[in-house]
């Protein structure tokens, strides 16, 4: 990492190319919208925020001690969420797995004081930004994506868009290897 003194962390799963590119075809059927690179494509899973760069290391070792089991996830709804001013791929059908990691990982992290947001699980795709007015919303087929990693990533604002950086990776288990 930099000399950074604060980056701004999150951890993550990221879409498979395949997934990400029927993604992008998606999004390209927004109109009036600022689209989000197709690389900056990922389901936020705990935003921690800005870090001392002395605190990192916790971090990883958080990351480093989940026992995350692999899973499916179908982004199948379009939304258009107001306040951040944003169209989403969601997902609506949480697999266990996934919602047993993200309690574990929330529990971890605020048990080493880390402030944690969101407060409940919303797993999504953010396909736009700066949408001002709620577009019409076409229905999607289902985007189906294995996860089968999560990383640590950071985030730097960019000139038109964020800049994510991958501090650290680990793979998930195969179903059932806890």
């Amino acid at each position: 990492m930099s000399s950074e003194q604060n980056p701004r962390l999150f951890f993550a799963l990221w879409p498979t190319d395949r997934a990400r590119a029927r993604l992008a075809e998606i999004a390209a059927r927004l109109a009036d919208a600022d689209a989000v690179p197709v690389q900056n494509y990922h389901v936020t899973i705990a935003f921690v925020g800005e870090v001392p760069i002395a605190r990192v290391a916790e971090l990883r070792n958080v990351g480093a001690a989940l026992r995350m089991s692999r899973c499916q996830l179908k982004l199948e709804a379009l939304e258009y969420w107001p306040k951040p001013e944003v169209v989403v791929a969601s997902v609506r059908d949480i697999p266990s797995a996934l919602a047993d990691a993200w309690r574990d990982l929330h529990e971890r992290l605020a048990a080493s004081q880390f402030a944690l947001t969101p407060k409940r699980l919303r797993p999504h795709v953010t396909l736009a930004r700066k949408v001002l007015q709620a577009p019409v919303l076409e229905p999607i087929v289902s985007v189906e994506c294995e996860a089968d990693q999560i990383c640590l990533v950071r985030s730097q604002s960019g000139n038109a868009h964020s800049i994510y950086t991958v501090v650290d990776t680990w793979p998930l288990l195969d179903t059932g290897e806890k």
